[in-house]
């Protein structure tokens, strides 16, 4: 099955597709980054401001805040009361009911199993009782909770903390609010809806528990911060961890202060970056994904060098550089801790890519001394063949990969025993990416002193450049082939060409590079990204949707890939010179104005493939998020103001 194919949730974004507030105020990674748990889906706020009505729980001052879905009906109607909404360092909501303003915002900590809300009452003529209701799930994140006998009923309520197990042998959860009280209510609530959840044709009814309400009394000018976690917090104050987790973010986005949006793309690229055990690793996508070797490689040096981050780069590749396996990058850590799996042909040679570009940024040769063994270890295998039939064919020194039934490139949607876009053989993306490795090798030798070296990969790219030329172009359509396999050459017009032109080292004249271009300007450009495929093909898919084989079906047949936006801006620069820069930057803030569509501050995974393009998959991508802040920051697609200090320090 495809990447793109389970249900998720998440505490740290405010999902406008999804219509409602965020489905889960804390999902606990337990065996970080993985094992992520929903614990609480959400609390559902009440103001009471008749404080008799707070005995009976009945009267007509109660002001729901809550908003759910279920079967035929919304209730309650809190979203009548949410006046506004905005996303800075943190998702803010502020409502107004009964003469109250109430503003909320939620902070997921850093390094923590632990979730922040801040209730800061504004306005109000006479105090009020604010009421929250817990509603837990207590479920993995890739599944729903349905009402059953086994949850734990048992609580604890003391020192304001409410603490409970809701299932044997899983991790508790602490609700700390300051100068609460606690009333017994067990009940199941049934049928919460996910319309989301629904278009992708999974279960999408839901049932959650609580044990109770918690009471709080405030007035105006009252601030409180609720502490919510898979630890217990102790004597911790939900204020401090508040005010420490703004300054840490604070910190993060000063190099950036010249534009809000490269400084919301700066607080998106962090929540990516999280650790795995003492190294960094790159989470590829919220909800549902882990760290993909792929994904990993392709946003490192939008996420962590264009933001100074030097420290977390440096981690993350030494943590794959150990665990490469007969010359392979994993193509992922899965959720579960079994074994990383290998099934992919350019995660490797993407490695390569990302060690270049971070050499150029740092001059680090100490690390370029530990990992050049990795790197000619990879090259050697590759010589002489290693899983999945991934080798060199020596008779043209191009790159040639796959078996029956295996998908190995980035367009690798499988359901069951259908792989929907083989392109078994001679990839063009790959070969790009092999030369570069080639090429890269020869720079490395070089820099450790090794010029023998140096000039065997020089030959080796050399003969590879010459050979893709002659198997690739396609003159009559004035670009690509998109794979060759034996006497086949594959014609569709797909997006992977690109990297002929965008990788460091180019493999086409610059006639050709024109061409290509042209091509995939005309045919695949759009405002979100490039199409994975051209719109006049046969297997098209204008819209992406439906269940899992519908959705797969797509997934590669046309559907627009955000971070495809980076290799395109690369090309039309290193094509068309600096004169293409004012263009550039027109493409980059027209795509800016996703940050307000989907995931609110950051970007989608995926794209309907016709306009008007609407947001689809995870709301929040590792490599869109990167590689959109990369090609800003080099190439000054957003200028900074006149004396703005372009050197950035280390982030971490």
């Amino acid at each position: 099955m495809a990447r793109d194919k389970r249900p998720g949730r998440l505490c740290q974004q405010y999902c406008f597709r999804c219509q409602f507030p965020p489905l889960s105020w804390l999902v606990a990674a337990l065996h970080p980054p993985v094992g992520r748990t929903v614990l609480l889906a959400k609390l559902d706020e009440t103001i009471v401001t008749d404080q008799t009505a707070v005995a009976n729980e009945t009267g007509s001052q109660r002001f729901e805040l809550g908003t759910n879905q279920y079967p035929g009906a919304v209730h309650p109607t809190g979203y009548s009361y949410l006046k506004s909404f905005q996303r800075d360092l943190f998702p803010e909501f502020y409502f107004s009911a009964g003469g109250v303003e109430l503003k909320k915002t939620i902070a997921a900590i850093n390094g923590e199993n632990t979730t922040v809300v801040v209730y800061e009452v504004l306005e109000a003529s006479q105090p009020f009782t604010l009421e929250l209701l817990p509603l837990h799930s207590a479920r993995d994140f890739h599944s729903l909770s349905h009402a059953n006998d086994s949850i734990g009923r048992h609580y604890i309520v003391e020192d304001g903390i409410f603490r409970t197990l809701n299932y044997h042998g899983g991790p508790e959860l602490f609700i700390a609010v300051p100068e609460a009280s606690f009333r017994e209510h067990q009940t199941w609530y049934y049928n919460f809806e996910y319309a989301v959840e629904q278009y992708r044709g999974l279960d999408f009814q839901e049932d959650l528990f609580t044990h109770g309400t918690l009471y709080v009394t405030l007035k105006k000018g009252d601030r409180i911060g609720i502490i919510i976690s898979a630890e217990n917090p102790g004597g911790k104050d939900g204020l401090k961890l508040f005010a420490n987790e703004k300054k840490r973010r604070e910190k993060l986005i000063k190099p950036f202060n010249w534009s809000d949006d490269v400084k919301r793309l700066v607080l998106a690229a962090d929540q990516f970056i999280v650790k795995r055990g003492e190294r960094s690793t790159i989470i590829a996508g919220y909800h549902w994904f882990a760290d993909w070797g792929r994904d990993t490689m392709i946003s490192l040096p939008g996420l962590c060098l264009a933001t100074g981050r030097f420290k977390e780069a440096r981690q993350i590749l030494q943590q794959f550089a150990d665990s490469v396996s007969d010359g392979m990058l994993p193509n992922r850590f899965p959720d579960y801790g079994e074994s990383p799996e290998y099934n992919t042909i350019d995660a490797t040679l993407w490695f390569f890519h990302a060690v270049y570009k971070y050499f150029n940024y740092t001059a680090d040769k100490s690390f370029l001394k530990q990992v050049l063994p990795v790197l000619r270890t990879i090259i050697e295998w590759h010589y002489k063949g290693t899983r999945y039939n991934i080798k060199v064919d020596p008779s043209d020194e191009l790159l040639y990969g796959g078996q029956e039934g295996v998908q190995l490139t980035w367009m690798d949607a499988k359901v069951g025993d259908w792989v929907v876009t083989p392109r078994r053989g001679k990839a063009v993306e790959i070969n790009a990416l092999w030369y570069n490795a080639l090429r890269v090798m020869e720079f490395f030798e070089t820099e450790a002193g090794q010029p023998k070296s140096s000039d065997d990969y020089r030959s080796r790219a050399d003969k590879v450049r010459t050979s893709f030329n002659q198997v690739f172009w396609n003159e009559v359509s004035g670009c690509l082939y998109d794979f060759v396999d034996g006497d086949y050459r594959n014609e569709d017009l797909r997006p992977n060409q690109i990297y002929a032109l965008s990788l460091p080292f180019g493999l086409v004249s610059d006639a050709h590079a024109k061409k290509i271009l042209r091509q995939v300007r005309l045919e695949l450009l759009t405002p979100k990204g490039l199409r994975s495929l051209a719109a006049d093909h046969r297997d098209y898919k204008p819209s992406y949707g439906g269940g899992v084989w519908m959705r797969d079906g797509c997934y590669h047949q046309g559907t627009v890939w955000s971070f495809l936006i980076g290799a395109y801006i690369d090309a039309m620069i290193r094509v068309e010179g600096e004169k293409s820069l004012p263009e550039a930057s027109k493409i980059i803030n027209r795509f800016l104005t996703h940050l307000n569509e989907a995931g609110v501050g950051t970007v989608s995974e995926i794209f309907d493939a016709d306009p008007p393009h609407i947001p689809r998959g995870c709301i929040a991508q590792a490599w869109g998020v990167g590689e959109t802040l990369r090609v800003i920051i080099e190439y000054d697609l957003i200028p900074k103001p006149a004396g703005n200090d372009k050197n950035l320090t280390a982030a971490s």
